[in-house]
């Protein structure tokens, strides 16, 4: 199976998962637990498969936050709600999402299929080494479909994650500049990039000037030909290290997966619930068969 087959699943199951990012019913959930703000929101919901942990641990498999940025919240969210409260409110709100955003057809037979195949996909996961998509693996998966699809997305997303940034460290780039770089790509906004994972001026400075001595941006802040082939690299690794999963579903299996995501993903996009310019780097529209655009960051 060529290495692909992962980053064609990703571009369609990611807008799925993060429709709990920007889903008002998400915010609602957490602020009547008593959360304050949206980041308090995301890191709590995200981080609660992990249980209680401390904020350097969210700084760790989160990566590409500011340390600084992660204590406003954590462990202060904790005082707030326990994970097992925080793992409800996320899955309960991202089912409100999909079903006010699709309908019926939430209902539908093709969407049990699609759900089942992602769970055996999830099922697969070799999570060793993957805390973030250890942590989603553990959680049981509800028996209602849209919810049982939501949970092995993103445990399939996190697991992609986990491998994402252990090629980041294996490439000796840091937090800052994967953002960087990812924004010299013009993957991702650069405003929202800095501001939204809490980085300075002179932060961002300095990491665009590491890239700089690197030889992988110019020296007007555009990505250079190394630049690219390393990112292509690291994106290519990426790749390698989440097929498994689908390699043990099978060609045909994961071909179905990926018909079966296609539509629910372009349901979320058009909706407008997720961005089509975002901060995960998804490509939308979708780049040309034989064209995946590279894969953004968590």
């Amino acid at each position: 199976m060529e290495d692909g087959a992962a980053r064609r699943v990703w571009q369609f199951a990611e807008p799925i998962h993060a429709v709990t990012y920007f889903a008002p019913e998400t915010r609602a959930a957490t602020d009547a637990l008593g959360l304050r703000g949206g980041w308090m929101s995301y890191f709590g919901c995200r981080a609660a498969p992990l249980g209680r942990v401390p904020a350097p641990v969210v700084v760790a498999t989160f990566f590409n936050f500011h340390p600084v940025m992660v204590a406003r919240a954590v462990p202060e969210v904790w005082k707030h709600a326990t994970p097992e409260q925080l793992l409800d409110a996320r899955l309960t709100a991202a089912g409100d999402v999909l079903e006010r955003i699709m309908g019926d057809e939430i209902y539908g037979p093709g969407l049990r299929r699609t759900a089942e195949l992602a769970g055996r996909a999830a099922d697969a996961c070799d999570t060793v080494g993957r805390s973030l998509a250890a942590g989603n693996a553990a959680i049981r998966r509800s028996a209602v479909p849209h919810l049982a699809l939501w949970q092995a997305v993103t445990t399939l997303r996190e697991y992609r994650g986990d491998g994402h940034v252990a090629t980041l460290l294996r490439h000796e780039i840091a937090p800052c500049e994967a953002l960087v770089l990812q924004g010299a790509t013009g993957r991702s906004p650069v405003d929202g990039l800095q501001s939204g994972r809490g980085w300075s001026n002179p932060e961002w400075s300095a990491a665009a000037e590491a890239l700089r001595a690197r030889g992988w941006l110019t020296a007007d802040g555009a990505i250079s030909d190394d630049g690219r082939r390393a990112r292509d690299e690291v994106e290519t690794e990426t790749d390698h290290l989440a097929l498994a999963p689908f390699r043990a579903l099978g060609n045909d299996s994961t071909g179905d997966l990926v018909a079966g995501l296609r539509p629910l993903a372009v349901w979320v996009m058009s909706a407008g619930a997720v961005p089509a310019a975002n901060l995960m780097g998804v490509p939308w529209p979708p780049a040309q068969p034989g064209r995946e655009a590279p894969m953004g960051l968590p």
